[in-house]
């Protein structure tokens, strides 16, 4: 299955769920639903079983929604559970991790982004749950991330009968722009979300928003991204670029449409200097009302709710390809293959993944639930603030399907990354050019494409 069948498969059913869920009446509906798969009951052998477990929260605030979650599961499966927040957003989490589970000092239960599945699967790091799991019913999850956590390296299959099953998706979530809108109006700017609804929130108008914010003076940025890969892809895509080619097999960055993205992109930071400089935390500078704009997932809510001004968040602007650009981001709990308890480490996986704990994830304010469950959605539509939560929800319905976030089974994605990311950072601190960038970096990350 080609990457473009794969996209298509993943966004069908969550595409009509959303169209129904933005009709969903403005009450806030109950935060519970019942699981399509019920966890494993406690049983004699759990009893006095420990199990740490580890989560990558954005914040404090996300950490001890995490931390009431393992009390709470603690006491229904009869487990002693042990909740370790790790690091935040950078490869070193799942290093780190690495390293541990090498050293057998590894939490048994992990969370993990979508796109390092293919590299701890392969590496040995996790367990293939397919036989500990039995006939566990995968359609209660979207198609998406199951495609990859059921596929099978070894035969090429996927689903139920891949003889694979690496974990279970603990949620999925897109980009908006947090908004100060204090700060916005100060600058006399235009309202994003009312150029949003009225069809004119493009490059142009964000633009104008942006540098009217900037020209305030002082600490006043009017954008502000996190320096990884989510940020900038989100520019390239809404291009009508991508970082691979069609296949997955190799690198995309240096087409005309990716090459008009990093240059957007380098309009902001490096030219105009609308942004808060390329590096830095926009996060910290979002919260002590500097910054008009802040590019994040929705797991930035409970961080953003302990602000004093008035924010709301809008959805991307539409680029040159008529798209915001948006990704499917999404994470699985997996187990440690080195876990002395594998089956109470499936309960807890499947515990954890619950509609009834998702849906406390998402009253949080962090992330959407990856079960397809129409009450997860509506309930999610009425976890506020943000007032405007369908902004997140408008990401995924994207006309042309958000890019899905998934493993490179073909190449090593660490080493894509990092190649990247330099590349990217240079550009935008000026030490580099666009041409010269799209010129080479294709030639510089080919050897991370060789197995």
């Amino acid at each position: 299955m080609n990457r473009e069948s794969i996209r298509r498969f993943m966004s069908y059913p969550l595409v009509l769920s959303l169209a129904l869920a933005a009709c969903a009446p403005a009450a806030t509906p109950a935060p519970t639903a019942a699981p399509a798969e019920p966890t494993a009951a406690p049983t004699a052998e759990m009893a006095g079983v420990e199990l740490r477990w580890r989560t990558r929260p954005d914040n404090k605030e996300e950490a001890d929604v995490y931390a009431g979650i393992s009390d709470q599961l603690a006491a229904k499966l009869g487990l002693t559970l042990a909740y370790e927040p790790g690091g935040t957003e950078s490869s070193s989490y799942q290093d780190q991790l690495i390293t541990e589970i090498e050293g057998g000092t590894a939490p048994d239960v992990f969370w993990i982004p979508g796109t390092d599945v293919a590299r701890f699967a392969t590496g040995g790091y996790i367990l293939n749950l397919n036989e500990t799991a039995g006939g566990f019913d995968q359609s209660a999850f979207y198609p998406g991330p199951m495609f990859h956590l059921s596929y099978n390296p070894e035969n090429g299959q996927s689903g139920a009968g891949s003889g694979a099953l690496w974990g279970l998706p603990r949620d999925v979530s897109t980009f908006g722009l947090y908004l100060n809108l204090d700060l916005l109006e100060e600058a006399g700017a235009d309202d994003p979300r009312e150029l949003a609804a009225a069809g004119n929130w493009t490059w142009e108008t964000f633009a104008d928003v942006t540098a009217k914010v900037a020209a305030l003076g002082g600490d006043k940025f009017g954008y502000g991204g996190s320096a990884w890969w989510g940020p900038y892809g989100t520019w390239i895509n809404s291009a009508g670029g991508s970082f691979f080619t069609e296949d997955r097999k190799g690198c995309a960055l240096n087409t005309d449409e990716a090459k008009a993205g990093v240059s957007f992109m380098q309009t902001l930071y490096t030219s105009a200097n609308w942004a808060v400089p390329y590096g830095d935390d926009p996060e910290a500078v979002f919260r002590a009302g500097n910054l008009a704009m802040f590019q994040n997932g929705r797991w930035a809510t409970p961080g953003v709710r302990t602000v004093e001004f008035n924010y709301d968040v809008v959805d991307l602007p539409n680029g040159p390809a008529g798209t915001p650009g948006n990704w499917l981001f999404w994470g699985a709990y997996v187990v440690n293959a080195k876990t002395a308890h594998p089956a109470e480490a499936w309960a807890l996986v499947q515990a954890l993944t619950e509609a009834d704990i998702q849906a406390q994830v998402s009253a949080s304010g962090a992330n959407i639930p990856s079960r397809v469950s129409q009450d997860a959605l509506d309930a999610f539509l009425g976890f506020t603030p943000p007032t405007n939560a369908q902004a997140f929800l408008n990401g995924i319905a994207d006309a042309a399907n958000p890019t899905a976030e998934g493993p490179l089974w073909d190449g090593n994605w660490p080493q894509v990354d990092q190649v990247y990311g330099a590349g990217i950072s240079a550009v935008m601190s000026g030490e580099r050019s666009v041409d010269d960038f799209a010129a080479t970096i294709c030639d510089e990350a080919a050897p991370a494409f060789t197995k």
